[in-house]
């Protein structure tokens, strides 16, 4: 096998190396497998201890088996109800404990609207430019260096 076709597979594999290595790929495979896991508790708790408890309110015995026919066709939607409630308990666990929290994260480091930037007059054309420009973005011309706010500027 000629050598340029040996590095050039050593690369390959040095570069599928890197990517199976890297932090968020496994990060990502142990956040899929937890959530997976978490999935199958909230299923299980649904179907073992939820529905038989709203079963048994309704007077039935398995919610699972609840269905009605229709031309001798048979439709089974307690094991849907099932799913549905296990879906929507996942989705709570989700955004209560996820979206919310990150979401308010988020919120504290946003700038707010109401402290807008200080801003300065251009001595040139009169424009509100920002205390930190150097130069007019209205006329272009040189404002020196930044002042502070309210400085008076000699003509």
């Amino acid at each position: 096998m000629p050598t340029a076709q040996l590095k050039e597979g050593s690369d390959v594999v040095s570069g599928f190396k890197k990517f199976l290595l890297r932090g968020n790929l496994v990060d990502l495979a142990v956040a899929f497998v937890i959530g997976a896991a978490f999935a199958a508790l909230v299923t299980g708790l649904v179907k073992d201890l939820i529905t038989p408890l709203i079963a048994a309110i309704g007077g039935k015995s398995n919610f699972a088996a609840l269905s009605f026919t229709i031309n001798h066709s048979k439709f089974l939607y307690g094991d849907f109800l099932n799913l549905l409630i296990s879906f929507l308990i996942v989705s709570a666990v989700v955004y209560f404990l996820i979206v919310v929290p990150f979401s308010r994260l988020l919120e504290r480091f946003k700038p707010t609207p109401d402290q807008p930037a200080p801003v300065q007059d251009c001595p040139h054309c009169l424009s509100s430019i920002p205390q930190a420009a150097t130069v007019c973005a209205f006329c272009t011309r040189d404002v020196g260096a930044p002042r502070a706010a309210g400085a008076v500027v000699p003509n």
